[in-house]
């Protein structure tokens, strides 16, 4: 398990995106590293986790539970195969770039060694918006990645460091419940009945996410189990 690429954006003018931004760092690009990971800070307030990286919509996107953003090779080959193009590193707006590693699979909690120093945790999922949809520029895009629930994942920082192109990736925690990332996404999009049952994730649910589940609950009632 390892890195292919990782991968920065700057700010481009698009007009697939919010109007009130206006620019977008989503399209990224292989680096040669080594580059500087760190805690961002909270959402709204920090970005990119990645020195050099652009964030420009902070009410959506980045803050310390989206600092990273990990896509599987394989899953860009299975895009690749579906959408009869050349899918580079980066271009789903992934920081890091994997190959061997089970991304959709992995546990909300669990964690990565990343190189020598840099510690990650798989924090949530990614949902695809408008932004994604413009910059790949396919039909009914949103519709397709949700319905392939292969989202790849945002981890925040626990231990900062520096990454590089071909760091070994290594799994050091590994919770035990069932909420994986591609369980976590469905429960969010497709299949909202899931949602209690991510509280099984305990404090590596992102609070943002904890909030969804309790205004779900109230409003269907349930239990946790």
């Amino acid at each position: 398990m390892h890195l292919l690429s990782v991968n920065l954006g700057r700010a481009v003018a698009v007009d697939h995106t919010d109007p009130s931004v206006g620019v977008t760092g989503i399209g990224k690009a292989p680096v040669p590293g080594p580059v500087r990971v760190s805690a961002p800070g909270p959402k709204g307030v920090g970005g990119s986790g990645l020195e050099g990286d652009a964030v420009c919509d902070l009410r959506h996107h980045g803050g310390d539970h989206q600092a990273v953003y990990a896509y599987a090779r394989e899953d860009l080959d299975h895009w690749e195969r579906e959408l009869g193009r050349e899918l580079p590193g980066g271009i789903f707006g992934e920081n890091l770039t994997t190959s061997g590693v089970d991304v959709n699979g992995a546990l909300i909690g669990e964690r990565w060694r990343v190189g020598r120093d840099l510690v990650l945790e798989v924090a949530s999922a990614r949902i695809p918006c408008r932004t994604f949809a413009g910059h790949l520029d396919e039909g009914g895009w949103v519709k397709r990645f949700t319905q392939a629930a292969m989202p790849g994942a945002y981890l925040r920082v626990v231990q900062e460091g520096e990454v590089s192109p071909g760091d070994a990736v290594e799994v050091v925690h590994r919770p035990d419940h069932e909420v994986t990332v591609a369980f976590w996404f469905r429960a969010f999009t497709t299949e909202r009945e899931l949602l209690p049952r991510t509280l099984a994730a305990g404090d590596a649910l992102e609070p943002e996410a904890r909030e969804k589940v309790h205004a779900y609950l109230e409003k269907h009632g349930g239990t946790t189990g």
